[in-house]
């Protein structure tokens, strides 16, 4: 390319060229080294204005900005990035009719005209033919809802002769009407009257059909009514907007009966929708068909040919070119004018069997994606179709006893409740996996009217910027198989997992409807409703951490950052060998052991006050028995050496154990016995829970075993924390380990190592070794 830019005679057109390949160049590389990143971030105020630096900055470093700007300091979601990559040479060529257009406004006024009405004819006339519009003209426009404006313009002046002198004096006598579908855009009705100037009354909502036909389909004999009652009322019809591809299932109205009714009443018809992209291939179904015949159309075509920005255009039939000059679709200005340039370079790159190739790509995805979900169990599809349907609308729908009877009669709108909720939950929950695991394959969540929340899949919208190609659509497949199952199992075990929590003590269900998952549970506690909101805090989130510490392919967390439940633990999805019943007991067991050391930790200054306190007594009491039993003259430093030497004074050292977490004090003589002998008692397991099961390494936590299964799966789990509070409340792990030893049961003989570590179980030893200050110095 760089060759023939140097062969132009025009060297401003060939450095533009070449500037723009430079800079597209610089903008899309963003495999920049980490160390001059981060060396940019040093200096990169991107989010503070600065001052206009004196002295300017080259086209490398204001480059270098805009890709700062773009990409900030942190990475970029991966389907921005996806686009930016994708922009292609058809793109460049849409880019450079933007400083194309800038270049050529500084023509003189006689070329200006020359040029400008050559490429505005040659982008009308290839648009009208590549899209079946016999004998119309174009209106190029940066929102694609100011096109339909102009035409609705073009009309009043129609149908209002003395329009133009009086202005809108002329519609009191006779309020004109625009009708739009109920499944039309969002704000289209309400935009169009502020635009125009007109009362929202001027604006008429068809609702679709209810009982035959497609339910996002307008319904033609509602219409007729509504027209014929706005007629003997004094009104005026003057337009009706169809659809050719709603913008939430892709429908297409009955446009053919629409047209007749339209030339019954003298009204204007105009057709927007992505299925218009259909019209350029050679097999085009009649529903579509029927759009050539409509008096205007409006034509997204960055989109649906991955052209960056591009214009819309509106395609419409009129007589009377100075009605189209006062409407405003018509202009002497040359800027206007100019907006045509980009789309008229990028047509001319792409001709016309690259754009039909694309539209054509875009077909066969949905197609392909619409054979696979055919064969899918607990998937319904949407779409009007079967055979050519450029969008796939599809979502999860569980088999229920009561709801698949109303899915399959076709009763939509009678499932109400809960069960409809969950399934609208679910069903945004897949459509965001699927985006995110598939950011190529462009689908996103949809609301509709009667199916509730789906997921859609519209190529003709999507592929061409995301490069979509077949490999894509089967991994979305894939991704959907793998998805369903867990669905199932989840919306299945629901019921359960509440039961269970509402038969155990110390937890309680929370029924929130727009969590995806297993379900909602939050612990109460020993003392249900006596507890501070700051100690339920600390508790909840000390249960998460330990709950997300364990070894088992669930997820916990605490909900969603807005509109959750306070305190909560929320379980995201699970398979069908989930154990739900050993799962809501280690939840209470853990709760319950946190809740115990907790209370522990809080009382444990005043437990050791006490204790202390007492072994003081204890060990003075002690000390003035040893001197009893020992006499007086064993009192006398030099006497009593001799006398000691002569008749030596056994007396076993009598210490006290005090049990932190018992709070008590016991003697230390049996430890002292042990020491000597050289034996211990060993202390007696841990208590187990009866549930708990024998797990195989690399066995999850919360599995239960399947019939017919081989391997380990045979087995059950082992719950993490059965064997946890049955016992007496510990501070600490509960497992042995090197430096925390086990405690003895109390009333047991404590071995050796329990005796001498005051640390590892938090039991301290105050010994008694013969004198009063060495007592009081084991004290200490």
């Amino acid at each position: 390319m760089e060759r023939s830019l140097e062969k132009m005679v025009d060297t401003t057109l060939a450095e533009m060229g070449k500037n723009l390949n430079e800079a597209m160049k610089m903008l899309e590389d963003n495999q920049s080294r980490k160390a001059e990143e981060d060396n940019e971030k040093k200096y990169t105020r991107k989010d503070i204005p600065g001052p206009l630096q004196g002295s300017g900055q080259d086209m490398v470093s204001i480059l270098q900005l805009v890709q700062n700007l773009m990409h900030g300091d942190e990475e970029e979601e991966s389907q921005q990035s996806y686009r930016l990559q994708n922009v292609g040479e058809q793109g460049h060529m849409a880019l450079l009719g933007h400083s194309l257009a800038a270049y050529i406004s500084v023509l003189d006024r006689e070329r200006l005209r020359k040029l400008t009405t050559r490429i505005l004819s040659d982008t009308t006339l290839w648009l009208c033919r590549l899209f079946r519009f016999e004998n119309g003209s174009a209106y190029f426009h940066e929102d694609d809802r100011e096109g339909l404006s102009k035409v609705c313009r073009l009309v009043i002046h129609s149908r209002y002769e003395e329009y133009a002198a009086e202005g809108f004096n002329v519609l009191y006598g006779k309020q004109p009407m625009i009708y739009i579908s109920s499944a039309a855009r969002e704000g289209l009705g309400q935009s169009l009257c502020n635009q125009l100037g007109l009362p929202l009354s001027c604006m008429c909502r068809v609702p679709c059909n209810t009982m035959f036909g497609s339910q996002h389909q307008m319904d033609v004999a509602f219409l007729d009514r509504l027209i014929k009652e706005d007629t003997e009322t004094g009104k005026l019809p003057i337009l009706l907007v169809a659809n050719a591809g709603t913008p939430g299932a892709g429908h297409t109205d009955k446009l053919g009966r629409l047209k007749e009714l339209c030339e019954q009443y003298s009204m204007w018809l105009h057709v927007e929708g992505v299925n218009l992209a259909t019209l350029a291939l050679g097999y085009v179904s009649s529903s579509v068909l029927a759009a050539t015949k409509c008096d205007s159309m409006t034509l997204t075509l960055g989109p649906w040919l991955g052209l960056p920005a591009v214009p819309a255009v509106t395609l419409y039939r009129h007589e009377d070119p100075s009605l189209s000059l006062a409407a405003g679709l018509a202009s002497c200005q040359a800027a206007e004018k100019l907006r045509a340039l980009p789309l008229w370079l990028s047509l001319q790159y792409l001709g016309h069997d690259g754009i039909v190739e694309r539209i054509k790509h875009a077909s066969q995805l949905s197609q392909r994606l619409l054979e696979n979900l055919k064969n899918q169990d607990f998937i319904k599809t949407s779409v009007e179709d079967e055979f050519s349907s450029p969008v796939v609308v599809f979502r999860f729908s569980p088999e229920l006893p009561h709801l698949d009877k109303l899915l399959s009669a076709g009763q939509g709108p009678m499932i109400t409740g809960n069960e409809r909720y969950v399934c609208d939950t679910f069903n945004q929950w897949l459509g965001e996996q699927l985006a995110q695991l598939v950011p190529a394959s462009g689908v996103d969540v949809v609301e509709l009217e009667d199916e509730g929340t789906c997921v859609r899949f519209s190529p003709l919208m999507t592929s061409a910027v995301l490069g979509t190609e077949v490999q894509d659509i089967d991994q979305l497949v894939d991704c959907l198989k793998m998805k369903v199952p867990v669905l199932t199992c989840t919306l299945q075990l629901r019921d359960e997992f509440e039961q269970e929590v509402k038969r155990m003590a110390g937890l309680s269900y929370v029924d929130d409807l727009s969590w995806p998952g297993l379900g909602v549970v939050r612990y109460e506690g020993q003392n249900k409703g006596q507890q501070e909101e700051k100690e339920v805090e600390k508790i909840t989130g000390g249960l998460l951490r330990k709950l997300n510490e364990l070894e088992s392919d669930l997820s916990f967390s605490l909900g969603p950052e807005f509109g959750g439940e306070k305190n909560c633990i929320y379980i995201g999805m699970v398979m069908e060998d989930l154990d739900v019943s050993e799962l809501v007991e280690t939840i209470a067991a853990t709760g319950r052991e946190i809740e115990e050391n907790s209370r522990l930790l809080e009382n444990m200054t005043e437990i050791v006050r006490k204790g202390i306190q007492e072994a003081q007594v204890q060990l003075q009491k002690a000390n003035e028995e040893r001197l009893l039993e020992e006499g007086l003259l064993r009192q006398i430093p030099v006497v009593g050496s001799v006398l000691n030497w002569f008749s030596p004074f056994h007396a076993s050292p009598k210490g006290r154990t005090f049990d932190l977490t018992a709070g008590s004090l016991e003697s230390t003589e049996p430890t002292y016995v042990s020491k000597v002998q050289g034996t211990g008692v060993t202390p007696p397991p841990t208590p187990t829970s009866a549930r708990a099961k024998q797990r195989f390494p690399g066995q999850k936590l919360f599995k239960r075993s399947l019939r017919g299964s081989d391997g380990y799966s045979e087995t059950s789990s082992v719950s993490h924390t059965d064997d946890l509070g049955r016992g007496e409340p510990q501070l600490g792990p509960s497992s042995a380990s090197p430096g925390n030893p086990e405690v003895p049961e109390r009333g047991a003989p404590p071995t050796e190592e329990a005796a001498e570590d005051s640390t590892g179980e938090m039991v301290q030893t105050l010994g008694n070794t013969g004198t009063k200050s060495e007592g009081q110095e084991n004290l200490r």
